[in-house]
C-alpha cells in the first residue's frame, strides 16, 4: 500500500500539465525582430552586389527601376494609413505570404545567377544566405501566429509556371525585382515587428 501513497504524493508535488495553454508571443516576436534587424543590415549590400554583377544598364551609377514588378510577388509598398490600420492577423498574414513568396523567388534567382554569373561566388553566397534568412523569418512568423492563436495560411507555390525560355535580360530584371522587394519587405517586417513588440512586451 505504500506505492499508491507515494504516487499520490508525487502527483501533488508535480506542477499541473496545462495542455493547450497559450504560449506568450513575446519570445517569438523578439526572435523575429532580431532576425529582421540583422537581415536589414545586409539587404542593401545584396542589391548592390546583384546590380554590379549584371552589367549595363543594371551596373550603371544610379540605376533604379521601381516600376518593374512581378505578378507573383506582392509589393511591400503600402500607404501608412492602410499599414497602420492592419490588425494582428492581417499584418502577420501579409508578412508570412510575402516571405513565403520571397523564399521561392530567391531560390529561382539563385538558380538564374548560377547560370548567368557562375563566376560570382560572393553574389551566389549572398543569395543563398538571403534565402535561408527569409525561410527563418517565415518560421518565426508562423511561431508568432501560433502563439497568438491565429491560423497559419497553407504554403503555396507562389511562382506558378516559370518561363524557362526567358532571356538573360528578363531573368536579370526578375532578379532585380526580387532583391529590391526583399529589401523593402525586410524594412516593412522590422516596422511590423516593432509594433507587435510594443503591443506584446515580455
Amino acid at each position: 500500500f505504500l506505492l499508491p501513497a507515494a504516487l499520490c504524493l508525487l502527483t501533488l508535488l508535480l506542477p499541473p500539465l496545462s495542455l493547450g495553454a497559450p504560449i506568450s508571443p513575446a519570445e517569438p516576436i523578439s526572435q523575429a525582430y532580431s532576425l529582421a534587424l540583422y537581415m536589414q543590415k545586409n539587404t542593401s549590400t545584396l542589391l548592390q552586389t546583384y546590380l554590379q554583377c549584371q552589367g549595363s544598364p543594371f551596373s550603371d551609377p544610379g540605376f533604379s527601376a521601381p516600376e518593374l514588378q512581378l505578378s507573383s510577388l506582392p509589393p511591400a509598398a503600402v500607404s501608412f494609413k492602410t499599414w497602420h490600420a492592419l490588425n494582428d492577423r492581417e499584418r502577420l498574414s501579409c508578412a508570412q505570404g510575402a516571405f513565403l513568396a520571397l523564399t521561392q523567388h530567391l531560390q529561382l534567382v539563385g538558380d538564374d545567377q548560377s547560370d548567368l554569373n557562375p563566376g560570382s561566388p560572393i553574389l551566389l553566397a549572398q543569395l543563398g544566405a538571403a534565402t535561408l534568412r527569409a525561410q527563418g523569418l517565415l518560421g518565426n512568423m508562423a511561431a508568432i501566429m501560433t502563439a497568438l492563436g491565429l491560423p497559419i495560411p497553407p504554403e503555396e507555390d507562389t511562382l506558378g509556371l516559370v518561363p524557362f525560355g526567358a532571356s538573360a535580360f528578363e531573368r536579370k530584371c526578375r532578379g532585380y525585382v526580387v532583391t529590391w522587394e526583399y529589401g523593402h519587405w525586410t524594412d516593412r517586417a522590422v516596422r511590423d515587428l516593432a509594433l507587435l513588440k510594443a503591443k506584446y512586451p515580455g
